[in-house]
């Protein structure tokens, strides 16, 4: 295993700019996703580190060699990919197999390697089967299990999921998760499933628009997203933004006040704001609940009843929309009036650039 680092990394194809000045360091062991939307780079910086892209600015460094000018094979890297990229006519012995064979490692060594992978990601059993006679999860262990027998110094996984149907891809990532615990190993996996990267991810490297938004555990992108784009895009549903009319200093902490004259005491510090007008006031779904006394009012529009949940998306007196939380067994009815209780304390403010302020940690 070895530390991967990205230093002012950037990439282009003609005049468009793909990744634009990426600085990254990841830990060995560590387990590392790319999340972001379609277009937003993540696949390319990922091509970028295996190789398979040139990089037009900056360093790539594994361990302690720099590598971005070497090729693939010199990288002591393993990609996955989303397709699996098996070979039909091959069994998935000879899959696994291929690659060592064809760098002439010793027959009893690629036996063992081939042995301990399959073991490790229980296919021992499917050795003798071609891919069309396998399931698309045990396609996906197989091409892990091609990657495995390398033993290399990061695993680079490519929406490895993404084929899946929804009730295979939760089995496979719990399996990748356990897998990522017992080998330890560095990998680094592109998505754009926020699920995905919340489950498995130590850190998530949120790209947007050529560039690093922010860098984080799960929680720490969930609960202080450092921009409105990783508020929005991080969370299900989205966090709710609703326009400030006003704000003022109460106790050193900002008392908000919505277009609908309800004020919401944050427990942002008022000093950390900036002067002037254009903000925005961010609070996620489950810090609005539906009650009977609260201070701010309106009329549901549509109810979606998960289970152990239940949302709301309430229409405000100014027209604006918030999604609320109510329990499982919730009776609210489209075109119901509404009451909500806003918890301030887990509110966020958002300028007129986007940057977030939080709460004093």
């Amino acid at each position: 295993m070895a530390d991967i680092r990205l230093k002012s990394v950037s990439k282009h194809f003609g005049a468009v700019r793909v990744i634009e000045n990426v600085s990254l360091n990841i830990e060995s062991g560590e387990f590392i996703v790319f999340l972001g939307p379609s277009g937003c780079g993540k696949s390319t910086l990922l091509r970028m580190i295996a190789g398979l892209e040139s990089v037009d600015a900056g360093e790539i460094w594994i361990g302690d060699r720099r590598v971005d000018q070497l090729p693939p094979a010199q990288r002591q890297i393993a990609m996955v990919f989303q397709n699996y990229a098996l070979y039909p006519h091959m069994t998935v012995k000879d899959n696994m197999s291929f690659g060592l064979q064809n760098i002439r490692m010793p027959k009893a060594e690629i036996e063992q390697r081939i042995a301990n992978a399959a073991k490790t990601l229980e296919i021992d059993h499917l050795l003798e089967r071609k891919p069309a006679q396998l399931s698309g999860g045990q396609r996906q262990r197989v091409a892990i299990g091609r990657a495995i027998v390398r033993d290399p110094k990061a695993f680079l996984l490519d929406e490895p999921l993404s084929n899946l149907d929804a009730g295979l891809r939760v089995r496979t990532r719990v399996e990748l998760a356990q897998l990522h615990q017992r080998m330890q190993a560095t990998m680094i996996f592109v998505t754009h499933d926020q699920t995905e990267a919340m489950t498995l991810a130590s850190r998530i490297v949120v790209l947007n628009n050529r560039k690093v938004e922010q860098v984080g555990t799960p929680m720490e992108i969930y609960s202080r997203p450092a921009s409105r784009f990783v508020a929005n895009f991080v969370g299900s549903p989205s966090m709710n933004f609703l326009p400030v009319s006003r704000v003022t200093d109460r106790d050193g902490k900002a008392l908000v006040t919505l277009p609908d004259q309800s004020e919401i005491q944050t427990q942002i510090p008022t000093n950390s704001l900036p002067s002037g007008d254009g903000l925005t006031l961010g609070i996620r779904a489950e810090a609005v609940r539906v009650t009977a006394d609260g201070s701010t009012r309106g009329k549901s529009d549509v109810i979606e009843r998960l289970g152990e949940r239940t949302l709301a998306y309430v229409r405000l007196s100014d027209n604006s929309t918030i999604v609320a939380e109510d329990t499982g067994n919730s009776r609210l009815a489209v075109g119901e009036s509404v009451s909500l209780r806003l918890d301030g304390a887990s509110a966020h403010l958002f300028d007129a650039q986007d940057k977030a302020y939080h709460a004093a940690s």
